[in-house]
């Protein structure tokens, strides 16, 4: 059963059960909703880096920040297209474009539209985060084919205010549904180790849960360390079984939702990532960066799935008509 009533007295109760329990009822679950050998694997590609004018605490991308990012113009259609084509034959799925924005301007909506066309063309899922989008945005991507939008929240929003003060949690909660009223597929997580109390990661994930429709798909990060943002002095080296406690309470949560070991797998071990997967985690990024910080190489990824008898999931791609596709 799927619920969007959950509490936070629920959902603590849960992330305290033993271990095993724990690890059980998410396994469980797990199972009824996916192939518990399948992960999905998608690639991330940062369009348009730096100089944005937002001021979260833990971004590199932030111009209100020095952190050594030099800000660049959007690419072209054709150069993402390209990369896009190299992470299919890398083995991702899904293609993921990421843009450096507060929210997109109109004129710049044509050249995302053609983005999305010709990646979709490639046979991959689609997938942008471009901050906050309005109703007209959601419907232009929505009909050149996006099937994903990201736009994390983050953190609790009882948190949210101690890492960015340019926008808030309701801003990026309006967008969120702007995205799942136009039938955009919803890709919304948070990040941890950002000085945040564990009582603010249940939060989250009860935020989520409690949605009118789960996301389609829950990012878990680990925040990175990046030099000049506030975040750097506040941060806390998560505990890999808080990890797999967080992983496994977002399965239980949202149990039909893909849930992303995203940022941070570059610090954890074989073992650590084999018991998130365990717990539910069923998706990764692939390639050797996300936007501007690294991930694990391409082989040692395929080497962990080998070892673990698991595969990639196989992509399903939005269907678009003949005339769509034909523009």
């Amino acid at each position: 059963m799927i619920r969007t009533d959950w509490t936070v007295t629920e959902a603590a109760s849960i992330h305290a059960l033993p271990f095993p329990e724990l690890m059980h009822r998410a396994q469980t679950l797990h199972r009824a909703h996916f192939d518990p050998t399948a992960i999905e694997t998608a690639s991330l590609l940062s369009i348009k880096t730096g100089g944005c004018p937002e001021d979260c605490g833990y971004c590199s991308q932030s111009a209100q920040y020095d952190t050594g990012v030099k800000a660049t113009k959007l690419m072209g259609a054709q150069e993402v297209i390209a990369a896009a084509k190299r992470a299919k034959d890398a083995g991702a799925q899904r293609f993921c474009m990421g843009a450096a924005w507060r929210s997109p301007k109109d004129r710049d909506m044509d050249k995302l539209t053609d983005m999305v066309r010709g990646v979709a063309d490639l046979g991959l899922e689609t997938c942008m985060t471009l901050g906050m989008l309005s109703p007209d945005q959601v419907i232009k991507l929505k009909d050149a084919g996006l099937d994903f939008y990201n736009h994390n929240i983050d953190t609790s929003p009882e948190y949210y205010a101690e890492i960015a003060s340019t926008r808030t949690m309701e801003d990026r909660l309006e967008t969120v549904e702007h995205v799942r009223k136009g039938g955009i597929k919803v890709c919304c997580g948070g990040i941890l180790g950002m000085g945040e109390a564990e009582a603010d990661r249940i939060s989250m994930l009860v935020t989520l849960a409690t949605l009118p429709s789960h996301p389609d798909s829950v990012p878990v990060n680990l925040w990175n360390a990046v030099k000049g943002v506030p975040v750097q002095d506040k941060s806390e080296k998560v505990d890999p079984f808080a990890l797999v406690r967080l992983v496994a309470l977002a399965r239980i949560l949202m149990p039909a939702s893909v849930v992303r070991l995203s940022a941070g797998r570059t610090g954890m071990s074989d073992e650590l990532q084999s018991l998130c997967f365990l717990a539910g985690a069923n998706s990764i990024f692939v390639g050797n960066q996300l936007l501007t910080t690294e991930n694990p190489a391409t082989w040692k990824d395929n080497d962990l799935l080998r070892r673990l008898g698991m595969h990639v999931a196989a992509a399903k791609p939005a269907f678009r008509s003949v005339e769509v596709a034909a523009q």
